[in-house]
């Protein structure tokens, strides 16, 4: 039996082309939504009837929507990335649908973007393209990078990957995680308390996965520790930061700057304080964005989705548990476990 399959990542239409073919020819009856993801709750119930599975943007995919009569067909979310705290797992496993994503994939290209944000930040590279647009000539003055301090908040993959580009501009690396790895002290990372980390960090760049305990987890209090001449760097998720308290910093120059790739709210209100304050680099969450590995990720949640249509486990999933739960929306050879 065909499944219907909804696409709420936008990026598919750009890198994802021979994957959506390659779920058609699987048998998928692929569904675009009116408009592309991240969807809210609302749209969600409006799109899932008779969805069997999605590949999915950051939808809001909360326990109401997962337990609705809307989402009862729903076997599988495919996540296009890394990120899914905009699923509740929880929900999902009670509600025996599996939520598969692409770690590993992302790890190189955020990190290329997130320096790159470092870089333009701190060389007023942004300020330099605009006066230009005006066509005026006029000089910035930012910062020096070799061989001053990286702070890295969460250091997994993409904080190491991190960390290796920073070693060949002769960096200093400090590191913040709540589990350090030891292939990141491989990498020469000196693991400090957070208050040592934002008070010595000449760059404080984020890479840490958002959870309940971390929400809002750089507020005034750690902003006030930077040092004036700092910068902030945030390619993983806007709520990590209090953003009313990041305004403010910039504003009142607590920290030289800020490069933001990603938002409490996505996309970012027009009004947003954000888009004007200054010295602030801002980019619509697109350190994932290159060709290249956009490919592969597309490939990647589509083959997710062909391999439980066809009865296999992918080779992905968030929480495991959902095989051993009496709501499992699938069969699967030899049982779930």
């Amino acid at each position: 039996m065909s499944w219907n399959v909804l696409i709420t990542a936008r990026t598919m239409n750009e890198t994802g082309v021979s994957a959506l073919q390659h779920l058609r020819d699987s048998g998928a009856n692929v569904i675009f939504p009116p408009r592309h993801g991240p969807l809210s709750e609302t749209e969600l119930l409006q799109v899932l009837p008779n969805v069997d599975a999605v590949l999915a943007s950051m939808d809001k995919f909360t326990d109401a929507v997962l337990s609705s009569p809307q989402a009862k067909q729903l076997k599988l979310i495919s996540r296009w990335g890394v990120g899914y705290d905009a699923i509740d797992i929880p929900a999902a496993t009670r509600n025996g649908i599996l939520v598969a994503y692409c770690p590993g994939m992302l790890n190189e290209t955020v990190a290329d973007y997130a320096f790159s944000l470092l870089c333009g930040v701190a060389r007023r590279v942004h300020e330099g393209h605009e006066i230009m647009r005006r066509g005026e000539w006029r000089l910035t003055w930012g910062h020096n990078i070799h061989g001053k301090t990286l702070g890295i908040l969460g250091c997994g993959r993409i904080g190491q990957a991190m960390a290796r580009r920073a070693a060949g501009f002769g960096m200093r690396l400090l590191g913040y995680d709540i589990a350090p790895h030891p292939d990141a002290q491989k990498l020469g990372i000196e693991f400090v308390s957070l208050d040592e980390l934002v008070a010595q960090s000449d760059f404080l760049s984020l890479h840490a996965a958002l959870t309940p305990q971390n929400r809002g987890l750089l507020g005034e209090a750690q902003l006030r520790r930077m040092k004036p001449s700092s910068y902030l760097i945030n390619t993983a998720r806007g709520a990590l930061i209090d953003e009313t308290a990041l305004v403010r910093a910039v504003t009142e120059k607590w920290i030289a700057g800020a490069a933001l790739d990603a938002y409490v709210t996505e996309p970012l209100p027009k009004d947003h304080p954000l888009r004007t304050a200054p010295n602030v680099l801002i980019t619509p969450h697109q350190a994932s964005c290159s060709y290249e590995t956009g490919g592969q990720v597309s490939d990647a949640a589509a083959a997710a989705i062909i391999e439980l249509m066809s009865g296999r486990k992918p080779r992905c999933v968030v929480d495991k548990a959902v095989y051993s739960s009496a709501a499992l929306r699938v069969s699967l050879p030899g049982g779930g476990a």
